[in-house]
């Protein structure tokens, strides 16, 4: 690693660290007020403390991450200007460029660890940090979820899953499975006081089956010499453990293999409530873009600083962080409207102030 990166990056890494450090703390602290007489109370063990309020800011890092940046490279820019240390690096021959590739470097490793807080940190965490709250912090009341209800109509299956364990669904219990025609009438209704996910089959233990004709009469078993099992597989119900979970989950902690499954599993859904999945989803995919684009318009804003003012500069800076959001909130609500598609509404802010980005960028050279 050549002594310009290095420097460039200790300059800017420790600015960082106190920005990331600052916000997370602030958001720690109004939490702790408001939680600090129940966890006093329910005296959980503290990796569950610690699990529960990194739980509780995961989903935030996705905007905590790109304003940290945008300090930091205000910060880290204005005092290269102030030393005058940019003019120093140019005036020796090192391109504009090379001087802040460390910075986008950062933040395209920013971006990349928004994508894992996203897509694997949140959807196991940041459910659990909520239900841990809602259990007054008390672990052993959130185990289990209960009265769980999985409609499945592309293959006209209802489930009522009376318990759960709630991060597994391995293990049903008290379940009822419902079967009915296309026409709308029943045909099978499975009983169980246990059903486990074994091998990719549901086994019910003891189950009672009841079979039903078109108009609703109960017959006789087709397959008599299995209703003696004490323990039976139905390779019929192709249902699977992550689709219970997802019923018993928050949407707003999906990942994106989430939503597509649930939009998958859940046909029936309304065009509205499709069309805000839709939109979710894409603007899962495009939010770590946002540590780019803001790095990109904040060197040029940080330079601003040194060279003009830092009145100007900061808040030229904070004027195109606050209509880039402003920008996102409004297409959301264009998408919510269906006046816009939802991968329009979430990808063009980004692609708007990537631009304008790249032009100021562009001018500092």
């Amino acid at each position: 690693m050549r002594i310009l990166t290095r420097y460039v990056l200790r300059e800017y890494l420790v600015p960082l660290c106190y920005c990331l450090t600052g916000f997370m703390s602030i958001y720690i602290l109004f939490e702790l007020f408001g939680s600090f007489s129940r966890l006093a109370a329910a005296r959980p063990e503290w990796g569950k403390v610690v699990r529960y309020f990194v739980g509780y800011l995961a989903p935030y890092f996705e905007w905590l991450a790109p304003a940290c940046l945008m300090l930091a490279t205000l910060y880290t820019m204005w005092n290269f200007c102030r030393h005058s240390e940019l003019v120093a690096m140019r005036a020796s021959g090192i391109g504009f460029f090379a001087i802040v590739r460390p910075l986008l470097m950062v933040a395209t490793l920013m971006a990349a660890f928004v994508v894992y807080v996203n897509e694997v940190y949140v959807p196991a965490n940041a459910q659990w940090a909520s239900q841990f709250r809602n259990a007054r912090f008390n672990d052993e009341e959130m185990v289990h979820a209960g009265n769980i209800v999985y409609c499945n109509p592309a293959e006209d299956r209802t489930w009522n899953v009376g318990l759960m364990v709630t991060d597994d669904a391995k293990v049903l219990e008290d379940v009822t499975v419902s079967v009915d025609y296309p026409s709308g009438g029943r045909k099978m209704t499975v009983k169980s006081d246990r059903a486990e996910y074994l091998d990719g089959l549901w086994w019910f233990l003891h189950p009672t089956v009841f079979y039903f004709d078109e108009q609703g009469v109960e017959k006789a078993s087709p397959v008599p010499e299995l209703e003696k099992l004490s323990l039976r597989a139905f390779p019929s119900f192709t249902e699977e453990p992550r689709d219970f979970i997802l019923q018993n989950r928050d949407s707003q902690y999906f990942s994106i293999a989430d939503m597509l499954r649930f939009m998958r599993t859940h046909s029936s859904m309304t065009a509205k409530d499709r069309s805000k999945m839709q939109y979710d989803m894409w603007a899962q995919i495009a939010s770590p873009l946002a540590c780019i684009v803001i790095t990109l318009f904040a060197i040029p804003a940080g330079i601003a600083t040194g060279r003009q003012s830092v009145f100007k500069g900061i808040v030229g800076a904070l004027a195109m962080f606050f209509s880039f959001y402003a920008l996102t909130i409004a297409f959301m609500v264009l998408s919510r409207l269906g006046w816009c598609p939802p991968i329009l509404a979430a990808f063009l802010p980004d692609v708007v102030f990537f631009l304008i980005g790249c032009r100021l960028f562009w001018r500092q050279r």
